[in-house]
């Protein structure tokens, strides 16, 4: 497999590193909520809606150019990476492959243009990894959809214009649906601010007979089906910027173990650092190699769920313990706020529950090594 550039996209990802460099490397460890300035940055210089087609508004770029400029922004600024994912790999892309033209022409295009933020509504108290146990429901009341639930876990939730709320139209699984719902329809309302320990914040959503016109519904069944192959794109998204900055904290590290002198010898000449260091290169270029194979056998953009679920488990697990062991090197000035080094660590372990925990990852990879599905649900009682 030839993993070389073309010109084409040689030059896109040097223009996103200029472009990061120039607008977002002053502010990139100082926002202390979602980068909105990054986002109409990156909208005014095109690299929003990268995968979405020129018809929906788009760049109608590949999958791998998406992955190349996620990198490039999140190597120089983390905050601006969210931005890039917001609006390239999350749930702008279930807006974008199945809204109507009402959605499309009234809420993508807004997205697209940096002047709004869309998350996906599908965590629930009691609905986090077992989707299929969530309680929200819809139901249709002549031109409009009522909602009724409370999602959590947000992310930028106190901030979003607009939420893809995972409902029930129905009791079955398949009855399981989505709807776009903007901040200010009648009956949505968000909880009070909350922080993860990354720093970034989040909400409770709450729907009582909140109301949205039908227009806005993207699905009202077989949802899970039919829409979570774009999970894939989310996940690439994910792994693609866990594993720029393990990238980053790895340079940062390599250069401090250079210059850095303990009982008169840089710290590069003890052969355990050097082993350390030898073993953080074959994680980032393994977890590399597999993000580069999904996109790579990507089919119409939307990636094998198991290489998306196998490249995304394997790069939050070893791009935490890069951005670990390369803290550790640094000693006690890594685990000091004074550098970005525990941000990193911090960071990244998020990514290890968000868009599918690595668990859950590895229940569907399994389910493909022995071809059949396993049911994670107890047994009914034998009576």
């Amino acid at each position: 497999m030839d993993f070389s550039l073309t010109p084409e996209q040689q030059a896109l990802r040097d223009s996103a590193v200029t472009l990061a460099r120039r607008e977002f490397s002053a502010r990139a460890f100082q926002h202390d909520s979602f980068a909105w300035d990054s986002l109409k940055t990156l909208a005014d210089n095109g690299f929003t809606g990268l995968t979405i087609t020129e018809a929906d508004g788009g760049q109608g770029a590949s999958l791998l150019e998406a992955v190349l400029v996620m990198q490039a922004v999140t190597k120089v600024c983390p905050h601006s990476g969210d931005a890039v994912q917001a609006s390239n790999f999350g749930a702008i892309r279930q807006i974008a492959n199945f809204g109507t033209k009402r959605v499309k022409d009234e809420v993508l295009t807004k997205l697209l243009k940096g002047e709004g933020l869309v998350s996906a509504g599908m965590s629930e108290p009691e609905a986090g990894s077992a989707l299929t146990d969530l309680r929200t429901t819809a139901r249709y009341d002549g031109d409009s959809v009522v909602l009724n639930g409370q999602k959590c876990w947000n992310s930028h939730g106190p901030e979003i214009t607009h939420s893809v709320v995972w409902c029930r139209f129905g009791p079955r699984t398949r009855d399981i649906g989505a709807v776009v719902v903007p901040v200010d329809a009648p009956g949505f309302s968000k909880g009070r601010p909350e922080r993860y320990m990354s720093g970034e914040q989040h909400c409770t959503l709450t729907f009582d007979d909140c109301r949205v016109p039908r227009d806005y519904v993207l699905a009202d069944a077989d949802a899970v089906k039919n829409m979570l192959s774009i999970f894939g794109v989310e996940r690439l998204g994910n792994a693609s910027r866990a594993l720029a900055l393990a990238e980053t904290a790895y340079e940062r590290a390599v250069e401090h173990v250079k210059q850095r002198k303990q009982f008169g010898r840089p710290l590069m000449e003890f052969q355990g650092l050097q082993w350390k260091f030898a073993d953080m290169r074959i994680k980032l270029d393994s977890a590399k190699l597999l993000i580069f194979r999904a996109v790579a056998n990507a089919a119409g953009e939307a990636p094998d769920p198991i290489e998306a679920a196998i490249a995304k488990a394997h790069t939050n697990e070893v791009a935490f313990a890069v951005a670990n062991d390369a803290l550790q090197a640094f000693g006690a000035a890594g685990y000091s706020t004074d550098l970005p080094m525990e941000y990193f660590v911090r960071r990244i372990r998020g990514w290890m529950i968000a868009g599918g925990s690595v668990e859950i990852l590895r229940n569907t990879i399994a389910q493909d090594v022995f071809g059949t599905r396993f049911s994670q649900r107890r047994p009914e009682a034998v009576r």
